[in-house]
């Protein structure tokens, strides 16, 4: 099976070790790492949202102007948007990109953050919520005729999608979210399942959930791994550059933290509101470094908001990393670094053909293996 890479454009350049300068949006430089990652052969970049940022689909709409091949992967909220319209927005980008459009659904965890947004329903509530959303949503983009749909969050009479999405096999759902609403959501609806970065153990039994919540569907959702890869050519370098890293991230934090989204729930809450982020300080608590080679530094010291947890060592090493996480069922791993442009075109160059290389390695030992059973 081909293995899958996907970047992260931001909308202007920070990290836990960079300090946004500037406004909330920078054309320029979203252009300029769009093109980047195109360059150096990612298949995707995730455009992110929260709840103070700019809008995910018209910064897809915009890296799409700037690029010709580089897939897109547009993180959207349900909720906020009528599903209806949503579907038709996603296919307009689609078609306006060629095929390049695919959907990340962020129910969101953080009840604070989703307030900001007017949104007061619970965790459960909004999962429930979603399920509906995405019903609508496939509806929209595969009905040949006018569908209704009654429901509790959405009544839907005559709903009907003119503009199907641009290739037969559709628009890619991917999605996150590991509590109990969200495994059953994700069994029903996800393409790709999004993982953070976790331990081998963990990865291993939530694949083996989403697994068991996707079969009576008849579905086989594939699975994405988020990481913050930090490579060096020896792994002493390696681990020193993660220490530098943590070092500096803590100094920003000191001083006023990295001004990404300063009135934006997640930047202030100290405690984690979602499962996943649980699941990274659990992970944590096992120590500074798991498995071979896993780094939990920033998920120790950020309270694990978001993907903040990386692979050390050199590309070789990281590559076979990431290596073991495809065998575990593993086929997408989204990465981006500290330094965001910087480490895009160093993972282009030094990690993303090793992983691919050791890929087709092991696909063509099973083929080899299944052709002599």
């Amino acid at each position: 099976m081909s293995v899958e890479f996907i970047g992260y454009v931001g909308h202007f350049n920070s990290s836990e070790t960079m300090r946004r300068t500037g406004l909330a949006i920078d054309p320029g430089y979203i252009a300029t790492v769009a093109k980047a990652h195109e360059h150096v052969d990612f298949d995707r970049v995730l455009i992110a949202f929260n709840s103070t940022s700019a809008e995910s689909i018209l910064v897809g709409q915009h890296i799409a102007s700037v690029t010709e091949r580089l897939g897109l992967m547009i993180a959207h909220r349900p909720g906020f948007t009528a599903p209806t319209l949503a579907a038709r927005q996603l296919a307009t980008l689609d078609h306006l990109s060629q095929g390049r459009a695919a959907v990340h659904i962020i129910t969101g965890g953080n009840d604070v953050e989703l307030a900001q947004d007017g949104d007061h329903l619970t965790k459960s509530e909004r999962y429930a919520r979603t399920g509906e959303y995405l019903d609508i949503v496939r509806q929209e983009w595969t009905s040949t005729t006018p569908f209704d749909y009654a429901g509790k969050y959405y009544q839907v009479e005559r709903g009907f999608g003119d503009l199907k999405p641009y290739n037969p096999s559709g628009i890619p759902v991917y999605f996150g979210g590991a509590s109990e609403g969200a495994i059953a959501v994700a069994g029903k609806h996800a393409d790709v399942y999004a993982l953070w970065g976790e331990t081998y153990d963990q990865v291993r039994s939530l694949v083996a959930q989403i697994r068991a919540a996707a079969a009576p569907f008849g579905r086989q959702p594939r699975f994405s791994l988020s990481l913050r890869p930090v490579l060096a050519d020896t792994e002493d370098k390696a681990w020193a550059k993660a220490d530098d890293i943590l070092a500096q991230a803590k100094a920003l934090r000191a001083s006023g933290g990295s001004g990404r989204s300063p009135n934006n729930a997640r930047e202030v809450t100290q405690q984690p509101a979602n499962e996943g982020s649980r699941r990274l300080l659990a992970a944590a608590a096992q120590g500074a470094r798991v498995d071979k080679r896993l780094w939990t530094g920033i998920a120790a010291l950020t309270g694990a908001q978001g993907n903040s947890t990386g692979l050390v060592g050199t590309p070789d090493q990281v590559a076979e990393s990431m290596l073991d996480y495809y065998d575990l069922g593993i086929t997408t791993f989204l990465i981006r670094g500290f330094d965001p442009l910087v480490d895009a075109i160093q993972y282009g160059r030094e990690l993303l053909p090793r992983v691919r290389k050791l890929v087709a390695a092991r696909d063509g030992i099973a083929s080899l293996a299944h052709a002599a059973e």
